[in-house]
C-alpha cells in the first residue's frame, strides 16, 4: 500500500478546473495510506482576512467530503492543527539554499511586481511544502504540472538530509493529473482557470446551474464552427472539449464524431453545460448537507488526530537524526 499526500490551499473559491485536476484524482487514492490536508498555514503567505480564512478552511473541508472522500478510508486534516508540519518546515527551509528557492518560477512570478514588499513566506513555501510531503513518508503526490518544480525540491531535500543524517525520508514520486484534467479560462484559453478569478471565465464549484450555463454559453471558441481537437490553433474550443471528455468518458474523437453534421457550437455547449451541471448538482448538494449539519468538526478532530500520531512520529525521528533531542 503507498502512502499518498496532498493539499489545496483554502483561498478563493474553488473551480472546476480544481475538481476535475485535483479532487477527482484524490478519489482514485482512497484505497491507499492518503492523507489529504487543507493547507491553511500556506494560505497566509499573502495576506488574508481571518474570518474569511477560517470560513474558508471549513468550505474547503465539506467540499473534500461532498466530493466523495470517505474519511473512515482517508485521512482529512487542516495543516494548523498539526503543529509538526510547521516544525519540519523549519528543518527544511535550513536544509535550502537562497538560489534554488529563488529559481521557483512561481516565487519569480507572485514576487514579480512586489519590489522591495516581498512576503518571505513567498519564499519559503518550498520547503515547507517539501516539509507536509515528507512528514507522511509520501510515496506519491498528486500534483499539476505548476507544482513539479516543487515536489523535484522536495526530493533534493530529502536527499540532502539523508546524506548528512542518515536514511530518514522516502524520496516521493509526482503523480501528475492527466492532459484532459486541465482546465483552462472560459474567457482566455491559455491561461488556467484560477480559484482567485470570479468571472465569466471561471467556473466555481458552488455555482448554480443557471450561472453554470451561461459562462459555457458565453465561452470564447473561433469563427471555424467546426468541432475539432487542437489545442495550439483552437484553443477555446479544446479546452471545452477537454471538460467535456473529462466528465463523459469519451475520446476527443468521439466527441468529433458525435456533433460532426451539427453545425456550429451552440448544441455542444449545450450539452457540455448539462454535464457539467449532473457533475456539480450532487457535490453541491452534499455540501449544503454537511455546512448545515454537526459531522464536519469531529471529522477534523479525528482526522488531526490521526495525521498527528504520524507526523509526530516521523518529525521526532528527523529531529533525533539532526541532534534536536536530549538523549
Amino acid at each position: 500500500m503507498s502512502v499518498v499526500f496532498s493539499g489545496i490551499k483554502p483561498s478563493g473559491e474553488l473551480t472546476l478546473g480544481n475538481y476535475l485536476g485535483a479532487m477527482a484524482q484524490f478519489l482514485t487514492y482512497q484505497e491507499e495510506e492518503a492523507y489529504f490536508c487543507i493547507v491553511n498555514q500556506h494560505a497566509i503567505t499573502v495576506p488574508q482576512e481571518a474570518a474569511e480564512l477560517r470560513q474558508q478552511t471549513r468550505r474547503l473541508a465539506a467540499l473534500y467530503l461532498a466530493s466523495g472522500l470517505d474519511p473512515e478510508k482517508v485521512t482529512i486534516f487542516i495543516q494548523s492543527e498539526v503543529p509538526a508540519h510547521a516544525q519540519l518546515a523549519w528543518i527544511m527551509t535550513t536544509l535550502s539554499q537562497m538560489g534554488e528557492l529563488e529559481r521557483m518560477t512561481q516565487y519569480k512570478e507572485k514576487a514579480g511586481g512586489l519590489n522591495e514588499s516581498i512576503p518571505a513566506g513567498l519564499l519559503t513555501y518550498p520547503p515547507f511544502m517539501a516539509a507536509d510531503i515528507l512528514l507522511y513518508q509520501a510515496d506519491v503526490v498528486p500534483v499539476g504540472d505548476d507544482q513539479q518544480q516543487h515536489l523535484e525540491l522536495t526530493r533534493t531535500l530529502a536527499q540532502r538530509f539523508n546524506y548528512r543524517f542518515g536514511e530518514t525520508f522516502k524520496l516521493p514520486v509526482a503523480a501528475v493529473a492527466k492532459e484532459t484534467t486541465r482546465v483552462m479560462s472560459l474567457q482566455d484559453p491559455l491561461k488556467k482557470m484560477s480559484k482567485s478569478a470570479e468571472d465569466s471565465g471561471t467556473i466555481l464549484l458552488l455555482d448554480s446551474p443557471a450561472v453554470i450555463t451561461k459562462k459555457i454559453k458565453r465561452a470564447v471558441t473561433d469563427s471555424e464552427n467546426k468541432l475539432s481537437y487542437d489545442p495550439e490553433s483552437k484553443p477555446g474550443v479544446s479546452n471545452l472539449m477537454a471538460i467535456y471528455a473529462s466528465i463523459s468518458g469519451l475520446s476527443y474523437a468521439e466527441i468529433e464524431q458525435k456533433y460532426a453534421d451539427i453545425p456550429g457550437y451552440g448544441q455542444f455547449k449545450l450539452d457540455l453545460a448539462e454535464l457539467v451541471v449532473g457533475l456539480l448538482e450532487p457535490i453541491q448538494r452534499r455540501y449544503g448537507e454537511i455546512m448545515a449539519g454537526d459531522e464536519l468538526d469531529d471529522m477534523l478532530t479525528i482526522g488531526a488526530q490521526r495525521a498527528s500520531r504520524v507526523a509526530n512520529k516521523n518529525l521526532h525521528q528527523a529531529e533525533y537524526a539532526m541532534g534536536l533531542s536530549r538523549r
